[in-house]
């Protein structure tokens, strides 16, 4: 074996290691994609009764997953009761009438509008807290087999597009009568097979991803569940193109002259039907921009199609089959072509990282980001090579001699399938914004703290604990935890570091034990709140406590 090829062995060796690693290694985090931002009763907050249902917001819309959401009680029993209703990004779930007191458990898995699924958990308490009820199972989590499997499918969706849109193109416009159809056939029969091989792959492993369930316990009507979904639709949508596009590939693939401009053309709009279909089940449907990001991820699947599909049948059979005067006639046009996808793909891509991104720190503290990293220094490298390979092309070398440009493409083709390794891993990764809307409802969270005394609990909870308007709610209790009447109340807010004197809270009363009132704290700091509850003409408590003002 010449050193070349040793050389060339070992450089495809350590791309496929790069390849199989981008495809595995990120696999990990990836599972919910969108956020719970908000949630009624607030999460770990004390409330004085019973609530009669639990509301629980998203950051984008999400369906319910049969049997995968229940409210636990103090005691461990289910304390929801009816079916759980979705609008949007609201989820409400009926609670059970005259609740005890006590800790409660909010677990929930839903899938998000991307197809994603979403699980997690809240608590909440009832006049005070107690131990937090264990879920029997843990819905929160995805198989690790099916985690893993779920790239892969993409990855052979991604590359059954490449072997299909372009080489059906070269093969309609740019192919000399004289060269046989046959391996283009193969090429593009193939292509299609990775399609709906991997359109089977992803309705299959939809069923255990959406129910957090192993490889093999898949139900008939689990798969129904599916198929009716808008995921399942959009998959649907996708094998009947896939048929329809196999009924009008033999005339192109066979060379009979029963090929008709309108048969192409129905090819060319069956094509753009296939690849809507990847954003309709992806991150563009969540979306701040939705329509914009549906189309320009259409777009960036249609470019990177044509340019990877006809550089493989470049390197695979034109550059080894055309004569000089046939590749003098073809060159030119697929470089203008190519440049033309080349161009598509870096404002597509630029565009959609900017909106899934959302901002510099989230480009570099991220997976997301830092893998959009790698794929813009991989993509780079591939824009020089192609970028050689015109030069070649508008000299007049690459006709004379073939073998060279047919080595460049090839080493192009090398580096795009790494590519394609890193948007198959980036389709199951949260994009940044995801984070940062959670990060939002992170830090808009109601202050809620429990002072005690001798002979009374007083709860108090702020929101939104910020400078500006704050609303403050009251609750008083005996020490056993039972509703205290308080006959008067009166509060102060004071922030010594700055010197500010204590602000009088006006307190409205609004039952024997719950009492309101609003306050504007003009400054940022650890704030001092004293509260006096009077529960007779003699008796009253005073309580203090701090609390951080953002």
């Amino acid at each position: 074996m010449t050193f070349d090829r040793r050389r060339a062995l070992a450089g495809g060796f350590g791309l496929l290691i790069g390849l199989f690693w981008v495809l595995l290694g990120p696999a990990a985090p990836a599972s919910a994609h969108a956020a719970l931002v908000a949630s009624d009763p607030g999460n770990g907050t004390i409330v004085p009764d019973a609530p009669n249902k639990v509301t629980l917001n998203f950051s984008e819309s999400v369906s319910v997953v049969s049997g995968k959401i229940q409210v636990l009680g103090p005691g461990g029993s289910r304390a929801d009761q009816g079916e759980p209703t979705v609008s949007g990004g609201t989820l409400s779930i009926p609670l059970r009438s005259g609740g005890g007191r006590g800790t409660y458990l909010v677990s929930y898995r839903v899938i998000s509008a991307d197809s994603h699924p979403v699980g997690g958990s809240i608590t909440f308490s009832v006049g005070a807290a107690s131990a937090t009820p264990t879920a029997a199972v843990d819905d929160t989590k995805v198989n690790p087999v099916v985690r893993v499997l779920i790239p892969i499918g993409k990855y052979l969706g991604y590359a059954g597009l490449v072997l299909l849109v372009g080489p059906a193109l070269v093969l309609a416009l740019l192919w000399p009568h004289r060269l046989s159809r046959r391996g283009p056939s193969r090429l593009i029969w193939t292509g299609l097979g990775l399609v709906g091989v991997s359109t089977l792959m992803a309705i299959w492993l939809q069923v255990p991803y959406t129910l957090g369930t192993g490889l093999g316990d898949v139900r008939v009507g689990d798969l129904r569940d599916v198929l009716g979904s808008t995921f399942g639709a959009v998959m649907l949508v996708r094998i009947g193109v896939l048929c329809a596009a196999a009924l009008l590939l033999r005339p192109l693939l066979s060379g009979k002259s029963g090929e008709s401009r309108t048969d192409l053309a129905l090819l060319g709009v069956l094509g753009v039907a296939a690849l809507a279909t990847w954003p309709l089940t992806g991150h563009p449907t969540a979306s701040p921009v939705a329509g914009v990001s549906v189309v320009i991820d259409a777009i960036h699947l249609a470019a990177m199609s044509v340019w990877l599909g006809g550089l493989v049948m470049l390197v695979g059979f034109l550059l080894r089959q055309a004569n000089e005067r046939e590749l003098s006639a073809i060159l030119p046009i697929w470089s203008r072509w190519a440049a033309t996808a080349v161009s598509a793909l870096i404002v597509a891509g630029v565009v959609q990282a900017l909106i899934e991104v959302s901002s510099l720190d989230g480009l570099i503290n991220s997976t997301y980001g830092r893998l959009i990293l790698v794929k813009v220094a991989l993509a780079a490298c591939v824009v020089g090579v192609a970028w050689f390979s015109r030069r070649l092309v508008r000299s007049g070398q690459a006709e004379a001699s073939p073998r060279r440009l047919r080595r460049i493409v090839g080493a192009e083709l090398a580096i795009t399938a790494v590519v394609l390794g890193v948007t198959a891993a980036l389709v199951q990764i949260s994009p940044p914004r995801t984070a940062e809307a959670a990060g939002t409802a992170a830090t808009s969270s109601t202050v809620t703290q429990t002072l005690t005394s001798s002979t009374m609990a007083m709860q108090v909870d702020i929101f939104p604990a910020t400078v500006g308007n704050n609303s403050i709610h009251l609750y008083a209790y005996t020490p056993d935890n039972k509703p205290l009447t308080v006959v008067e109340w009166t509060g102060t807010a004071a922030l010594e570091a700055k010197g500010i004197e204590p602000i009088e809270i006006p307190l409205l009363r609004i039952t024997d034990f719950h009492a309101v009132g609003d306050i504007a704290l003009p400054a940022a700091g650890k704030w001092t709140f004293k509260f006096t509850a009077r529960t007779s003409d003699i008796d009253q408590q005073t309580l203090t406590m701090t609390a951080d003002i953002s």
